[in-house]
């Protein structure tokens, strides 16, 4: 399974943010093809690194790489990806992309 994960600062403006994500972003992001979950935290984030910037993470799961590769090459992902750089910045988040497997 290919994982990506992202993981947004603090947003200056809260209510701004929260409304754009879950108004606009995350409707976008669920029509993506081959998404087979997207995850996010529910409340607050507890850091036992001292990291207390970080706001928001969220996981989307597809099958492979070439399908996740093929979803943001589609339409809807041209649009959910430049609808994430109205959201946040590169400065504001981070993206991770990885095969995960069970241990």
């Amino acid at each position: 399974m290919i994982k990506m994960t992202a993981i947004y600062k603090i947003p200056k403006d809260l209510i701004s943010f929260d409304k754009h994500y879950f108004d606009v972003h995350v409707p976008l992001a669920k029509q993506l093809p081959g998404l087979i979950k997207y995850e996010i935290n529910d409340g607050q984030i507890v850091s036992t690194t001292g990291h207390n910037e970080v706001y928001r993470i969220a996981n989307l799961y597809f099958k492979s790489m070439q399908e996740m590769m093929d979803a943001f090459q589609s339409e809807i992902g041209k649009q959910c990806a430049a609808d994430r750089k109205i959201l946040a910045s590169d400065e504001e988040v981070q993206i991770y992309l990885y095969k995960t497997k069970e241990i």
